[in-house]
């Protein structure tokens, strides 16, 4: 049925819904094939991208920062692109549908064309899919549940994080050895050949779905309503604040792979290539994930009572203290000592354990604190957290780029900055989240 037909009534069981298994089985192949691509797109521009006349034309490690967190923080502000798009006229499943075949096309340019061109063409094209696909995807899971199964929520996001950590996780691993072996024909091909397969297990799941209409200009009403722009005026807020964790986590595809570089790649008998190490962190979700649901979660409520945003603060903390563990190694390296690729898995461990408290925690606030019929616009707007933090880290590499070549954070200095710049930000967002008063809207 298409997305514009009269709203299916949702399983009145509190059994899982059917259709769960093809959105979970579309986010794993789709973030395989984005994680894929990002694990090495740093490498790429610094080690493998072509002038017009196929000789060698790079990027230098700032420039390729600035760069690539510039493009990270657009895929996630085309997101709002997307969900107005969706919630106005195509409604989810064909936003996700139509802008999947985008996407695919964006990485097979990048696989066919290794130049300035091509990267550039490639991008756009990943820009324009990605940001109609990521902010329906999670708000289209949310929209299979209603009253009599919504206790199930909590678990399919948990669910959702696992796909998205194994696909990353795979891809992370398998990716880089393509690069390296095969180069990027193969490296970026296969991640096109994954998003491909995204978009036919999707498209498989058409008749299990529930699909909810667009809003058309209802849309607009009910967001630009005083109960729509109070809970996104709120919301906001706290977006603002998880910006900066996004600062610092998406640095471990870009500042913590040209670490690892200049790092001993020997380690437990094996040879890691440095953009494999983004691999800790997929399996460290996917291993963390029971741990704090199951352990962590529960000790800690019986010292005192954990909602949402106490988890999100507790998680911030956390966030500055793995790149301090960056700040020690790299002034183990400055020193000259030889020091293993695998002191990154103690930053990767802590940096993780912040990203449960406060990703996963972000994400399902973010649905369940949206007004019904805004389900996608707020999860695009909780996206921007993303955008901001990741302009915020291509701004500061911009800036500290002297004329010279060297660099106003030379060394340990810039993980420090970076320690501090959240470590302030988490201490500014304890009254803010015991101010916040919580409103849950679930669908019918």
């Amino acid at each position: 049925m298409s997305d514009g037909q009269a709203v299916i009534d949702v399983n009145q069981t509190s059994k899982m819904p059917k259709a769960i298994r093809y959105i979970l089985g579309n986010e794993a192949f789709e973030r395989f094939g984005f994680y894929g691509m990002r694990c090495i797109l740093i490498v790429f521009m610094t080690k493998y991208l072509l002038g017009s006349g196929g000789q060698l034309n790079v990027m230098t490690n700032e420039q390729s920062m600035y760069w690539f967190h510039m493009f990270v923080g657009l895929v996630y502000f085309a997101t709002i692109i997307g969900a107005l798009i969706s919630d106005i006229w195509l409604g989810k499943y064909r936003t996700i549908l139509y802008f999947s075949v985008i996407y695919c096309v964006g990485l097979a340019v990048m696989s066919i064309n290794h130049t300035r061109i091509g990267l550039t063409a490639g991008l756009i094209m990943i820009v324009i899919g990605s940001g109609g696909h990521k902010p329906c995807i999670s708000a289209f899971l949310g929209d299979q549940f209603g009253k009599n199964n919504q206790n199930l929520v909590s678990r399919v996001y948990s669910w959702f994080y696992f796909s998205v950590n194994l696909g990353a996780f795979i891809s992370n691993i398998i990716c880089p050895w393509l690069l390296v072996k095969y180069g990027p024909a193969v490296g970026f091909g296969v991640p096109a050949i994954c998003m491909s397969l995204a978009t036919v297990v999707f498209w498989f799941g058409n008749k299990s779905f529930t699909h909810t209409q667009p809003r058309g200009a209802g849309f607009i009403r009910e967001t630009f309503s005083s109960e729509g722009i109070i809970a996104l005026g709120k919301l906001c807020i706290i977006f603002l604040f998880v910006a900066m964790f996004w600062a610092l986590f998406d640095q471990t595809s870009s500042k913590w792979i040209l670490q690892a570089q200049k790092m001993d790649h020997n380690w437990l008998g094996l040879e890691i290539l440095p953009a494999q190490m983004t691999a800790v962190n997929p399996l460290i979700v996917m291993l963390l994930i029971p741990v704090f649901s199951y352990v962590v979660y529960p000790a800690i409520n019986k010292v005192f009572k954990l909602n949402p945003l106490r988890k999100v603060s507790i998680g911030l903390f956390i966030a500055a203290a793995s790149f301090a563990v960056s700040a020690w190694i790299e002034q183990q390296i400055l020193a000259g000592n030889k020091i293993t690729i695998g002191w990154q898995v103690l930053a990767y461990l802590i940096l993780t354990s912040a990203e449960v408290m406060v990703s996963i925690t972000a994400l399902e606030f973010a649905y369940t604190q949206a007004p019904k019929k805004m389900k996608s616009f707020v999860m695009a707007v909780f996206l921007l957290s993303v955008t901001l933090g990741n302009v915020f880290t291509a701004v500061v590499n911009q800036f500290i780029q002297n004329a010279d070549g060297t660099s106003k954070l030379e060394g340990s200095s810039y993980y420090w900055f970076f320690t501090f710049a959240m470590l302030g930000t988490a201490f500014v967002f304890i009254p803010v989240a015991k101010l916040y008063r919580e409103k849950t809207y679930i669908q019918n």
